[in-house]
């Protein structure tokens, strides 16, 4: 299958650089899987699209200030982008932590080299970055904790496709409401979450649409350009992944129901799908979902618009078919809906 089936053609101006005053404000397409109907609403409207029985499930994971500035010895700048812990927490300590990281600077960091954060943190480079994540070794010299000091001294991880730097406003607004402080560790934001308002959980919660968490948090890959022609030679970054006991029951309940099961974005239908193509209700999650894949569990979709040729373009793709998707995606461009991340959103129901 060609990757090129998947490009299109974005006028850049559609493309959001701004989120919107009001989350609930944005823009909703609707959309029948392998349809040909179009409906144009607003997100605060979702309400009325969802029965009671029905069961959203969003990712709580939380956005961490990833992009630490620092100084080599020599007087260089060097930017480091921390992309997740080497091992498990329990490796980690106040003082010190090592970290995957991508390094950018104007020359080439190499092993052994220390990097001075500001405010105590110095970083040392047990290996650098190549075509894979290297490694960065954080410690504290000033007495607080380096998770603390990344929390200050980190800058908020906006995409590349956002042409400005990170403002205040970035660091409340590429966060969903429901963000779980204690599943800090993505570097992207679960983009489809971030329409979500408590009005709006009070609306579905007044109609019986109850909700659940999964966690995954959302790696540097989401953004990696496919490189190889055929969809089939791609392979997809992995990602960390945690389904709760709580929600393993709603889901197991919702098998006894006529409930409809409604995916808050492609990350929550991946770790969904890869649950139950494995049983595994944690590890790392390295399923590619494109046009072919059978799924499971998942009856709805609600998601972002993505990327020409992207994954997720495929993975939308594969739900609601290829010439629907296209066809959602020139009536959005055909009026003017935002795009990527701070952008629209679109609901694939059954």
């Amino acid at each position: 299958m060609d990757v090129a089936l998947f490009d299109y053609k974005l006028p850049p101006e559609l493309i959001a650089q701004y989120p919107l005053p009001e989350r609930d404000s944005s823009r909703l397409l609707r959309l029948q899987r392998f349809g040909q109907g179009f409906t144009d609403a607003r997100f605060s409207e979702l309400v009325d699209y969802l029965e009671p029985g029905d069961l959203l499930v969003l990712n709580n994971t939380r956005v961490f200030p990833a992009r630490l500035h620092g100084y080599k010895a020599t007087g260089g700048r060097v930017e480091a982008f921390l992309v997740r812990l080497a091992g498990d927490k329990s490796t980690a300590c106040e003082t010190g932590s090592v970290w995957h990281a991508l390094f950018k600077s104007s020359k080439r960091v190499r092993s052994g080299q220390k990097i001075d954060f500001g405010s105590g943190l110095e970083g040392e480079v047990l290996s650098p970055s190549g075509p894979e994540t290297g490694l960065l070794s954080l410690t504290s010299k000033s007495g607080s904790s380096v998770t603390g000091l990344i929390e200050k001294l980190g800058q908020m991880p906006l995409p590349p496709y956002i042409k400005r730097q990170p403002d205040g406003d970035d660091s409340r607004a590429y966060q969903t409401v429901f963000a779980d402080a204690a599943a800090s560790g993505a570097v992207a934001a679960p983009t489809a979450g971030l329409h979500f308002t408590e009005a709006v959980f009070s609306a579905l919660e007044q109609k019986g649409v109850d909700r659940a968490f999964i966690t995954l948090h959302v790696g540097p890959g989401t953004f990696a350009p496919v490189r190889c022609e055929k969809v089939e030679d791609h392979r997809i970054h992995s990602e960390y992944f945690q389904i709760p006991a709580a929600t393993l029951k709603k889901l197991y309940d919702l098998k006894n129901s006529n409930g409809r099961l409604i995916a808050v974005g492609s990350t929550v239908t991946r770790t969904l799908e890869y649950y139950a193509a494995t049983g595994r209700t944690a590890g790392m999650c390295d399923l590619f979902i494109y046009p072919g894949f059978k799924f499971n569990m998942v009856d709805a979709l609600l998601t972002n618009f993505h990327l020409p040729a992207s994954t997720l373009m495929m993975l939308v793709s594969a739900f609601a078919g290829h010439e629907t998707i296209m066809a959602a995606y020139r009536r959005a461009i055909e009026l003017g809906y935002r795009f990527f991340s701070y952008g629209d959103a679109m609901l694939i129901e059954p």
